[in-house]
């Protein structure tokens, strides 16, 4: 590949990652741009919403030659062209006539609103009931009635006027008023649903609306044909294709109403004959039945043959009956015979009584016993003649039996011999009843003929009705668009969503440009690239800013070990086993190189390393304020000031858990921190120090603000450069990149703190990528 190429790869890899880089920047903010678009969508949505919408629909409808039968063949129909005038066709449509019968036919002259907070709406029907009471033709000119309901009343102001009508209970017709209409509420109405809304009703005369109508009909001719395209627009979709179909359906009647006129004429007399046979019909009918049910007819058949059969059953009886009689005739004549007590009566001679049939038998029986004992005592013997004397009543009772049996069978037989002579009288009159009901059935025949030949010609003037040839043929129907033509919702949610877009874009990129602060790590690359970058610091939100534990493996403390790590790599080979010197210094306060002076101490203290923590910073001493310790213990200053002071003596131990990590604090406030940091103590300290630890991490002052970092900056193995995400100014690195590029300090590197890694964008590592790792110590 030659240097060109190469160039040119380079330049496009830069350009690919410079646009990745620009993308992550504002995707960063992805929650502003979704805000926006909600917002944006919000509005267009209440834009659309107190809008009022205008719909439109259209229908389809072919005129029809209005010929009469079967024709020949004309030149127009040979050559295809139409002998329609479209053009009157089009004026009738458009008639002041046409669009009254609309009018009228859909009772257009009272319309509905609900009163809004923004806009007035206009709805097709009310919730509760309203009962017009004025006819159409009455109406002269508009009126405007404003309906209010409260918790217990209607409140119905006319025409804006300050004259309230108040109707309680919710009902018209309990007050006298001279309104167009009455109003009541349904039956389980919910009062909370209207309560302290406004209804708004107008009331407008026919040929306001007709005219209304008329000018809001739009009719087209479709190319070359017989097709008219008929168009209206409202704010109501169902409004308009009632409109329509209706126009449709009136300019059709009004083209075929006089070529059925015939037909109807047929049809009404043919009607009224209908109710004439029908009366005469019923009064045939009705005879008939009075006829069957005076005579107590079925049919002449079934009365025959019941008839007959009753009278063999009655003559069967009577035979029965006689039959008894003579029986028990016998009987009596036997018990009548002078024979005296002693003969026995005859059993089982056929008596149906059982009562006579039982007497008989107890009777015979005590003959028997009477024998006997007559035969062993004689006839004086008082048994004989105690049971003489109950043969004797027996023989009474028999005989008083017989004769109301033979009472009880003359009066059947007498029953009998009525019933079979009417039974005969009816067998007799059957053909004097058959030719009654021949008449009568004769003459329903003869207007059941007529009534099915008048029906007949009825279904015929009536086929006629239905084929005649309408004026037209509907190809469509009203069909309305399902969008409004006005607003265009599409349209303007399409624009609310770029502007919803493009708002935050503009902001954020307003805000970008405006902003000076640096934001990532491409921002120190971009002032000073030649300076490596050994950590990036995640932002913390919580209080605990110091990882106390060694085992901690919380996000913090892992970065602190990368930096640690990092650190290493940047730091000179020496020979032996020399401690580290390393500083950490910013350009100004408030970037926080003691909070991670003191983390970066204490990573190298969990690794056993022994770490020795510095605090160098004279003027505004920071470390005490960490491990709660007197600001005013002896220290750095006093080791410095004083030659007879040990720096061994200001060790002090900050963090239990730490046993290898020690402390010299700032100390007391000295007036000439300059002067004491080059009077060769703090080198001997250094060089001390060095013997028994392995890292001596200094917290140095602001380099920007003081010259007390510069003067012991030959001391250090490395410095770390704190810069502060969202506080350090870029300029100021601008001050950085001077010292590191005229060697003012030695080996820099910078250290990013305080990074959000929910915003984080270039090389952002994004402390949260759960590598076994979480926030929760």
């Amino acid at each position: 590949m030659s240097q060109i190429q190469q160039d040119q790869f380079v330049y496009s890899v830069d350009q690919g990652e410079n646009i990745k880089v620009q993308i992550r920047k504002y995707l960063t903010y992805w929650y502003w741009f979704v805000l926006g678009i909600i917002l944006a969508l919000l509005g267009a949505y209440l834009y659309l919403r107190y809008t009022p919408k205008v719909y439109n629909s259209s229908a389809k409808i072919k005129i029809l030659n209005k010929t009469k039968g079967l024709e020949l063949p004309s030149a127009a129909f040979v050559f295809n062209r139409s002998n329609i005038n479209l053009e009157n066709e089009i004026e009738i449509l458009k008639s002041l006539r046409i669009s009254e019968a609309v009018v009228d036919k859909l009772d257009l002259t009272m319309r509905f609103y609900v009163e809004g907070s923004v806009i007035t709406t206009e709805v097709s029907q009310l919730p509760f009931y309203l009962l017009k009471t004025i006819s159409n033709d009455s109406i002269f000119k508009g009126s405007s009635y404003r309906i209010e309901v409260k918790p217990s009343a209607f409140e119905v102001t006319v025409d804006d006027s300050d004259q309230v009508l108040v109707f309680p209970d919710f009902d018209t017709t309990k007050t006298n008023h001279n309104l167009p209409f009455e109003l009541s509420l349904p039956n389980h109405f919910d009062i909370n649903t209207a309560e302290d809304k406004v209804y708004i009703v107008n009331f407008s005369p026919v040929s306001a609306v007709a005219g209304g109508i008329k000018g809001g009909i739009g009719v087209s001719v479709l190319g070359k044909s017989d097709l008219l395209q008929l168009s209206f627009t409202s704010q109501s979709k169902e409004k308009n294709e009632r409109v329509i179909n209706t126009l449709i359906e009136v300019f059709n009647e009004d083209g075929i109403n006089d070529r059925q006129e015939i037909s109807r004429r047929t049809i009404d007399f043919i009607d009224e004959r209908f109710g004439l046979l029908a009366k005469e019909l019923d009064s045939i009918e009705t005879g008939i039945k009075d006829y069957k049910q005076k005579n107590d007819l079925i049919s002449l058949e079934s009365n025959a043959e019941l008839g007959l059969s009753q009278r063999t059953a009655s003559e069967q009886e009577l035979f029965t009956i006689e039959n008894q009689l003579m029986i028990s005739n016998l009987l009596k004549e036997t018990i009548e015979r002078p024979n005296g007590t002693s003969d026995l009566l005859p059993e089982n001679i056929g008596v149906s009584n059982a009562s006579i049939n039982s007497l008989v038998n107890n009777y015979n029986a005590i003959v028997l016993e009477r024998n006997n004992f007559l035969t062993s005592g004689g006839i004086n013997n008082p048994s004989v003649i105690a049971l003489t004397t109950k043969l004797k009543d027996l023989k009474s009772n028999i005989f008083v039996s017989i004769s109301s049996y033979r009472k009880q069978l003359e009066a059947s037989k007498m029953q009998l011999l009525r019933e079979n002579r009417k039974f005969a009288s009816q067998v007799y009159r059957l053909p004097e009843k058959e030719k009654i009901i021949t008449d009568i059935t004769r003459q329903r025949e003869i207007k059941q003929t007529l009534y099915l030949f008048l029906l007949q010609k009825r279904e015929e003037a009536a086929i006629n009705l239905a084929i005649t040839e309408p004026s037209i043929k509907v190809v469509e129907y009203a069909i309305s668009n399902w969008n409004p033509i006005s607003p265009n919702s599409k349209s303007i949610y399409m624009q609310a969503m770029a502007a919803g877009l493009i708002i935050p874009f503009g902001i954020i990129y307003l805000l970008m440009f405006l902003d000076t602060k640096i934001k990532g790590r491409e921002d120190l690359l971009n002032i000073n690239p030649k300076v490596p970058i050994v950590g990036e610091i995640p932002k913390v939100k919580n209080d605990n800013l110091i990882f106390n534990d060694p085992n901690d493996r919380s996000v913090q403390a892992e970065a602190f070990r990368i930096l640690s790590s990092n650190v290493n790599y940047i730091l000179p080979v020496k020979a032996g086993e020399a401690a580290k010197v390393i500083y950490c210094t910013s350009t100004i306060k408030g970037e926080g190189k003691t909070y991670v002076s003191i983390n970066l101490s204490l990573a190298l203290s969990s690794i056993n390393k022994k770490v020795l923590l510095i605090g160098a910073d004279l003027r505004n001493p920071q470390i005490h304020t960490h491990i709660h310790a007197d600001k005013n213990k002896p220290g750095l200053s006093n080791y410095l000031h004083d030659g007879d002071f040990h720096w061994e003596a200001a060790i002090i131990k900050g963090f239990e858990k730490h046993p290898n990590h020690d402390i010299i604090l700032s100390g007391n406030i000295p007036p000439n921190p300059a002067h004491l940091l080059t009077n060769g103590r703090f080198k001997k300290l250094i060089d001390e120090a060095k013997l028994k630890y392995d890292y001596i991490i200094v917290d140095t002052a602001p380099t920007i603000l003081v010259t007390d970092t510069m003067l012991i900056s030959q001391l250090a193995d490395a410095t770390i450069y704190l810069a502060r995400a969202n506080y350090t100014e870029k300029k100021l690195l601008n001050y950085s990149k001077d010292l590191f590029e005229s060697g003012k300090l030695k080996n820099v590197a910078y250290v990013l703190n305080s990074v959000d890694t929910n915003k984080s964008y270039g090389y952002g590592y994004n402390y949260g990528y759960n590598y076994g790792y979480s926030d929760k110590k």
